[in-house]
């Protein structure tokens, strides 16, 4: 049977330690089986060390990364014959490090789990985005911690959705009260016979489209984007779309969906064109499942827009 292996990241106080208490001390996640949590950062939170060992929760220290090697997880394995792992990892050390090691036999690495404060996070991602993409575009689940009303959770949503759109999302207010994705309010007729895109609002329907592809299927839209060709591409294709700011202003990602045009050929790379198409969802190796394929009744060359970044918000 798999050992199941838990891997709890993100920068330092974002809330890692408090998280592992909160959740093996939760009635779910109580076992009588041993339990190995390997604490590779201390920060203010701290275990009770005596009070877990009573419920058969085992927790070790490792303060450099190169200590935290193969060695180290048989040497724990068979200390402590965990059948469960919890890895409270440093938020400066690389998700790739631990990726790359050869586990215990039967550790399976089933989750990984990105805390972030609240009150900091717009902060962090917007001067040290580099540093945090790391642990953000590798989680499974991204939890913000320490919310309050006043937080901009379709800030978070955003900037989260463009570096992670696979990651679930769950905000937990000051007082602990949990709570899933927000409903993103668009600003542009989803209803209206053909969806107008205004260049604005170009971010946040490429990501509402990628997000929710049934959502567009069988719609109309209407946007400017630039012409990106692949040599891969079969005559008739392309993709419009966008250089958009994932993070930080180092890190921009071209952004747009397969379109197919039967003139295509006219255009080439970074023309300027509006695009008035038929959204299909359907499926496509690229978007490894289905995703919207526009399918083109016009396509003409035009201005580029004031900004050619955009932004998520």
């Amino acid at each position: 049977m798999d050992i199941p292996v838990f891997l709890i990241t993100g920068f330092l106080e974002s809330g890692k330690t408090s998280f592992i208490n909160e959740t093996i001390r939760d009635p779910e996640f109580a076992s009588n089986d041993n339990t190995l949590i390997i604490c590779c950062e201390e920060g203010i939170e701290e275990y009770n060390i005596k009070e877990l060992a009573s419920m058969r929760i085992y927790v070790e220290f490792v303060e450099d990364m190169e200590e935290l090697n193969e060695q180290l997880l048989k040497k724990l394995n068979s200390k402590y014959k965990p059948k469960r792992i919890l890895i409270e990892y440093n938020g400066t050390w690389p998700i790739e490090y631990i990726a790359d090691l050869d586990l215990p036999k039967k550790w399976m690495l089933v989750q990984i789990i990105t805390t972030a404060d609240a009150t900091t996070f717009l902060n962090y991602i917007n001067n040290m985005g580099n540093l945090m993409v790391d642990s953000l575009s590798n989680a499974d689940m991204i939890i913000f911690n320490r919310c309050t009303p006043e937080t901009d959770k379709l800030a978070f949503r955003r900037k989260i959705k463009m570096i992670n759109r696979q990651a679930q999302i769950i905000y937990e207010s000051v007082d602990g009260e949990v709570g899933g994705e927000v409903e993103e309010e668009l600003p542009f007729d989803i209803n209206a016979d053909t969806i107008l895109i205004e260049d604005d609002d170009y971010g946040l329907w490429y990501m509402d489209a990628a997000d929710n592809p049934r959502k567009y299927d069988n719609k109309v839209v209407c946007f400017k984007g630039m012409v990106y060709k692949n040599g891969k591409f079969p005559d008739g294709f392309f993709v419009p779309g966008r250089f958009a700011m994932t993070c930080c202003a180092d890190d921009l990602a071209f952004v747009g969906f397969i379109t197919k045009y039967s003139d295509a050929g006219q255009f080439k790379d970074k023309d300027w064109v509006k695009v008035t198409a038929k959204v299909r969802c359907e499926y496509n190796p690229a978007y490894k499942g289905e995703g919207p394929i526009l399918y083109a009744t016009s396509v003409v060359k035009d201005e580029e827009p004031e900004e050619k970044v955009v932004y998520f918000t």
